[in-house]
C-alpha cells in the first residue's frame, strides 16, 4: 500500500433489512489531502462514515488505517486511529463551557482532580492557532452554530486528528463564516490531516477539495482530481443522468397583485414595503442577520407585527398568529424543517393533515378516509418516496422530508407560501424537484416568497429579489436587473 495513503476503504458493504445501503464500496484517501464526498442524499455517504468512524457495524469488507488492517471498527478503535467526524447535528453538551466540552472524558494532567486553568489554557492555545477569539469558559449553548462548529473541530485537534470528517459543515454559516472554515481546514490540511468533506454545494467543493469522490445508490461511481472535472460531469455522475436543465422557465406571466405588506416593522425589521403578485417568485435576500427570517416570521405570525398592515387580495389581513395566517391561506416552509417544520417520529400522513385536522373534524371525530385520501393525493403530487403514509418522516432523505413540509402547506390550500432556504442541505437532484414543483405552483398561480442564501439560486429561480440590509428594505431588483454583485453591494449597504 502506498505510503500517503491514510485511509483506504475495501468493499464496503451494509445491508439493511430490504436495503443494501453499502454495496462494496471501496475508496482511498490521501494524507494531507482534501477530499470531498458527493452523491444525492441516499446514496449512502453517512452510512460510510459511521462504518469509518465505528458508529455501525459492516457485512463485509476491510478497512485499512496506518497499514493495519480492521473488518470492523468501534468508536474507541476509530478514535484512537486518529479518526474524527463533525456531524451536520454538533455532538457537545449545550450547558457546559467551551473547554469542558473539548476535554470532555480526557485527562489533562497526571491528577485525577479537573484542572480547570489547565483545560482552559490548552483550549486557549488551540484557538489561537486558528486565530479565533473564543472565550473557553463561555458555554455552549452561548455561542453561534459556526462557533460551535469551531469547538467540534477544536475537539478534533486536541484529540491530535489524522482524518478529519466533516459532514455538511457549512449548512449553519453565513459567507464571511464560510471563508473562515476554510482558513482553517487550510491549516489542518498543512499539517498533514487528511480532510474528508461532504457536501451538496458544488461551489465549496471546488474552492476547498483536491480530489472529489461520488456515491450512487450505496455504490461507489467515480474519484476526480477536482481541477480536471467539472459541474456538469460530477451532477451527471451524482443522478446517473444529464441534468438538462436547472431552472425551470417560467410559462405565465404574473400580474395579478395578491400580497402587499406597507410599512412592516417588528421582530428586528424596520419600515418594510413591498408586493407580490399571482403566480410570482419573489425572492429575498440579505447578508446573514439582514431580516429575511424575521420578515417570515411576521408574515407568517409567528412574530409580534408592532406597526405597518399586510393586505391579502385587497383586504387587511389581521395577522397575529399562524393559525391566522393559515387562515389566510398563508404557508411557511420553515428553514429549520426537522426542528419546527416536521414531527419526525411521526407518520408521512399524519404531518400532511395536522394542519387541517380541525377541517376534516366533526364533533371531534377525525374523517379517517378523506385525511387518509388528503395525505395519498399530496404524496403523490409531490412525488414523495416514502414505502407507506405511516412511515416516521425521521427515515426520510432530506429531499423527501422537505416535500412533506411542502406538502403540509398545499393541503392547507395555501395560495402564498414563504419557502426559507428551500433546498437547504438536499441533494442536486432533489434541488432540481423542488425547483420543478415550485415553478409548476408558480404557473398555477401561487405567490411563492423565496429566502435564499445561495444567489445563484435566487438569480435562477426568482421573478424580482427584494434585498435587506440590517432590517430595512435596502432595493428591490427586477429580472433584467439581476446582477450577483449589484444584489451583494444591496445586501452589504454600499450602493
Amino acid at each position: 500500500m502506498n505510503a500517503n495513503i491514510v485511509l483506504s476503504l475495501e468493499n464496503i458493504t451494509k445491508k439493511y433489512p430490504g436495503v443494501v445501503a453499502l454495496n462494496n464500496v471501496s475508496i482511498e484517501f490521501l494524507e494531507g489531502e482534501v477530499h470531498a464526498l458527493l452523491g444525492e442524499n441516499g446514496a449512502g455517504k453517512s452510512t460510510l462514515i459511521k462504518a469509518v468512524a465505528g458508529a455501525i457495524p459492516i457485512d463485509g469488507g476491510s478497512i485499512h488505517v496506518g497499514g493495519q488492517t480492521y473488518h470492523q471498527m468501534t468508536p474507541h478503535l476509530s478514535r484512537s486511529l486518529g479518526i474524527e467526524v463533525i456531524y451536520q447535528e454538533f455532538n457537545l453538551v449545550p450547558p457546559m463551557s467551551v473547554a469542558e466540552n473539548i476535554f470532555l472524558g480526557d485527562r489533562v494532567n497526571e491528577k485525577r482532580l479537573v484542572d480547570y486553568a489547565a483545560m482552559n489554557a490548552k483550549a486557549s492555545e488551540i484557538f489561537q492557532q486558528f486565530d479565533v477569539a473564543l472565550d473557553p469558559t463561555s458555554r455552549v449553548e452561548d455561542l453561534s452554530p459556526a462557533q460551535q462548529q469551531i469547538v467540534e473541530i477544536a475537539k478534533a485537534v486536541s484529540k491530535k486528528v489524522k482524518i478529519l470528517i466533516m459532514d455538511e459543515p457549512s449548512a449553519p454559516l453565513s459567507v464571511a463564516e464560510v471563508e473562515h472554515m476554510f482558513a482553517i481546514i487550510q491549516q489542518l490540511k498543512q499539517k498533514g490531516v487528511t480532510i474528508i468533506y461532504i457536501s451538496h454545494r458544488l461551489e465549496e467543493v471546488f474552492r476547498i477539495s483536491d480530489r472529489v469522490s461520488v456515491m450512487r445508490d450505496g455504490r461507489y461511481v467515480a474519484t476526480r482530481l477536482t481541477q480536471e472535472t467539472n459541474r456538469k460531469e460530477l451532477i451527471s455522475l451524482m443522478v446517473g443522468r444529464e441534468l438538462k436543465e436547472v431552472y425551470p422557465s417560467r410559462t405565465v406571466i404574473p400580474t395579478e397583485t395578491v400580497l402587499q405588506v406597507k410599512n412592516l416593522s417588528g421582530n428586528g425589521d424596520r419600515d418594510i414595503s413591498f408586493s407580490v403578485k399571482k403566480g410570482e417568485i419573489l425572492g429575498i435576500s440579505g447578508l446573514v442577520g439582514a431580516g429575511r427570517t424575521e420578515l417570515a416570521m411576521l408574515l407568517y405570525g409567528a412574530a409580534q407585527i408592532e406597526s405597518g398592515e399586510i393586505w391579502v387580495n385587497g383586504k387587511l389581513a389581521h395577522i397575529r398568529s399562524p393559525q391566522d395566517a393559515i387562515r389566510h391561506r398563508i404557508g411557511l416552509l420553515t428553514e429549520d424543517r426537522k426542528g419546527k417544520g416536521l414531527f419526525l417520529e411521526m407518520g408521512v400522513r399524519w404531518n400532511i393533515s395536522f394542519p387541517i385536522i380541525r377541517r376534516l373534524s366533526k364533533r371531534g371525530v377525525l374523517d379517517f378516509q378523506t385525511e387518509n385520501e388528503i395525505a395519498e393525493k399530496f404524496t403523490r403530487r409531490m412525488n414523495i418516496k416514502t414505502p407507506s403514509l405511516e412511515q416516521r418522516v425521521i427515515n426520510l432523505s432530506g429531499g423527501n422530508q422537505q416535500k412533506v413540509v411542502l406538502a403540509k402547506s398545499l393541503a392547507a390550500e395555501s395560495d402564498i407560501l414563504i419557502f426559507d432556504e428551500p433546498t437547504r442541505g438536499i441533494d442536486v437532484g432533489a434541488k432540481q424537484e423542488i425547483y420543478q414543483l415550485m415553478r409548476e405552483l408558480s404557473d398555477h398561480g401561487i405567490a411563492i416568497l423565496m429566502i435564499s442564501s445561495e444567489m445563484e439560486e435566487l438569480l435562477g429561480m426568482s421573478d424580482r429579489i427584494i434585498v435587506l440590509c440590517e432590517g430595512k428594505l435596502a432595493g428591490e431588483v427586477q429580472k433584467e436587473q439581476f446582477s450577483q454583485d449589484y444584489i451583494l453591494d444591496l445586501a452589504s449597504g454600499t450602493h
